[in-house]
């Protein structure tokens, strides 16, 4: 199989003040190694898995913007990336990431949802939560990373937003896609002081498309976004204690349970009911993942923070409309 189209040398790396790492220049015997590693450090930690009928190859340029924002061009043979629930080990991976793909196709699963994508469209995922990338063929795209903190004061409830395709049809969308893209073609041409203008408005552009999938901007003011925010990660990084409720989550968040319920009614659901969601999702995640296929059904579900497995059964059925294990079986067969 053929490496996707060969990356020009003559990229402005040292005007732009950017970096390249490319298995191309590794022996063979050590470039999934080495990839995981460059992999971890600059993006996030995850497992890398290429395809067997192919060999592994991997050509990413990673150039600094203003604020922390990087833009990074990869292209790449086919491969599937899993990132693992842990804590973000450096700075660079506390950021949402977002996803342009050029050529190929791409699937992104985060947070129990799923988009499939065509070259011209765009995702964001949370590099820092549990994630699955799978692209079966030779493919290019872009990554944007954005430091959590630039896009949450920005817009309300980003996390909703993750694995979701965002429309490139027409509309801002279409223009922050085509603008991105013209980016990357003029990266040759570009001088250092304009490369950097470009970072705010393409950033701007962004935001503006991910207000635009939400449908509807959210009633949460700017402060609320934060606390609301605060409370989602508790939850996520104590999801396998089965005694977290309303009262320790309030407690640790030092916020009352009544107020924090209150935020939650503005985004239609509950407290409880999102942190069933994110159990349930979590589960999901694990039952579909080869990496997690020595723990019982039942290890899983305890880890997800569920202690009473027919709760369990039956919330997952209404979820995604069959049994656990039947979903286990159906996932593995695919891999």
């Amino acid at each position: 199989m053929n490496q996707p189209g060969p990356i020009s040398s003559d990229l402005p790396l040292q005007r732009l003040g950017g970096e390249r790492f490319s298995t191309a220049y590794q022996p063979a015997s050590q470039r999934l190694e080495w990839l995981r590693e460059v992999i971890g450090k600059q993006y996030a930690n995850v497992e890398i898995t290429p395809p067997d009928d192919t060999y592994l190859y991997n050509d990413m340029f990673i150039y600094p913007w203003q604020q922390g924002i990087r833009l990074s061009p990869i292209y790449s043979n086919a491969i599937t990336l899993e990132r693992l629930p842990s804590e973000p080990e450096n700075v660079t991976q506390d950021c949402y990431f977002v996803v342009l793909l050029t050529a190929g196709q791409y699937k992104i699963e985060q947070g129990g949802r799923e988009s499939f994508l065509k070259p011209g469209e765009m995702t964001l995922y949370d590099a820092t939560e549990p994630h699955r990338i799978t692209i079966p063929q030779p493919f290019s795209k872009v990554l944007i990373s954005v430091p959590r903190h630039l896009l949450n004061a920005r817009i309300a409830n980003v996390e909703q937003l993750t694995a979701s395709k965002l429309n490139t049809h027409d509309g801002i969308g279409a223009v922050t896609s085509r603008l991105i893209q013209s980016i990357v073609n003029e990266l040759p041409t570009l001088e250092h002081g304009a490369f950097q203008s470009l970072a705010e408005p393409t950033i701007d552009s962004l935001s503006y498309s991910l207000i635009g999938s939400q449908g509807k901007q959210t009633e949460l003011s700017q402060s609320q976004s934060l606390s609301l925010w605060r409370v989602k990660q508790f939850i996520k990084h104590n999801l396998g204690n089965s005694e977290l409720n309303a009262a320790t989550i309030a407690a640790a968040v030092k916020l009352s349970p009544r107020y924090i319920n209150k935020m939650f009614e503005q985004e239609q659901t509950s407290l409880m009911r999102f942190m069933t969601q994110q159990r349930i999702a979590r589960c999901r995640h694990y039952l579909a993942s080869q990496l997690h296929n020595h723990l019982s059904i039942t290890e899983i579900a305890m880890q997800a923070g569920f202690n009473n497995m027919s709760h369990f059964s039956r919330v997952f059925r209404e979820q995604y409309g069959m049994t656990p294990r039947y979903y286990r079986q159906q996932q593995l067969k695919k891999h």
